[in-house]
């Protein structure tokens, strides 16, 4: 059975909170039955059992999303990103880097996949958090993603919704430019919770859309399969967790396959919003950085 849970602070408070979503609607506070932390749910099977238990013997308040900030659903975690996982993601990055497009063609079809890093923890913008387009870039899209939850023994444990915000003219111009135009301030986005329990047969069932919203218009809208992702997660994880550990976890996005047309670019002021059925709406505005 899947299972909602948010990190969140009161409005007014400063203490970061555990929460189990209840319906997409209300928060119930975890704090009471001793949940402190998205890592203890994420390390303890056993965890997730006795807050159902707790959360079930008696009617518990719960705290309307009206009355709490989201946080991200990150902690300590590392995280990282896979590439050129769907067949749309190949095309657009061998049509945006012309001297470059055979290592994309290449790497599709190898046995390892493309893996980098993303961000740090303390780095990743939440629910209605600012994400950046780059002030050097001028062609700047944002990459909706289903992100995995994986514990620090390398299991999969849950699923949340990413935002890759990426500078596509800055990869373009060269592959070593990779990082630059995937990691910078505001460029990664999280949320707006995490869903656990649920089994990579039943997320790839799931479908991903992006809408982009500029002075109350829609400028873009699209959306894929799960199930179109050409590896399995199991893969993605095996080779992420190859030689390296990650002691308190990581969150690893999965790639995109909704790429916007090549004549698009955000500009500040836009309104993204990333839905996965199986998961909400992570919703953010655009600003320069």
């Amino acid at each position: 059975m899947s299972t909602f849970f948010c990190r969140f602070k009161v409005l007014g408070g400063s203490e970061a909170r555990v929460g189990m979503v209840i319906g997409g609607q209300s928060v119930t506070d975890l704090t009471e039955a001793g949940v402190q932390r998205l890592t203890d749910l994420l390390e303890d099977d056993s965890a997730v059992v006795r807050v159902m238990e707790w959360v079930q013997k008696l009617p518990r308040a719960s705290l309307s999303l009206s009355e709490i900030t989201l946080l991200p659903p990150v902690e300590r975690q590392e995280v990282w990103a896979a590439g050129v996982t769907y067949l749309r993601s190949k095309k657009a990055r061998m049509e945006e880097s012309d001297h470059n497009a055979s290592a994309y063609d290449r790497v599709y079809d190898a046995p390892r996949p493309e893996l980098f890093f993303k961000s740090m923890p303390e780095k990743v913008v939440g629910e209605k958090g600012l994400v950046g387009i780059r002030r050097d870039a001028k062609w700047n899209v944002p990459e909706p993603e289903l992100a995995l939850v994986i514990n620090s023994k390398g299991e999969l444990k849950g699923f949340t919704i990413g935002n890759d915000m990426s500078s596509r003219d800055i990869e373009g111009e060269n592959t070593l430019y990779l990082p630059q135009a995937k990691i910078y301030d505001r460029s990664c986005a999280l949320g707006p919770w995490m869903v656990l329990g649920a089994t990579e047969a039943e997320a790839r069932e799931w479908e991903i859309g992006v809408s982009i919203e500029r002075e109350g218009a829609e400028v873009f809208n699209g959306s894929t399969k799960v199930g179109q992702i050409k590896r399995t997660f199991d893969e993605l994880i095996g080779y992420l967790c190859r030689s390296q550990t990650f002691p308190h976890g990581v969150i690893l996005f999965t790639g995109t396959g909704v790429v916007p047309q090549d004549s698009f670019t955000l500009h500040e002021g836009d309104m993204v919003r990333m839905k996965i059925s199986g998961i909400g709406v992570l919703e953010n505005r655009v600003t320069v950085v």
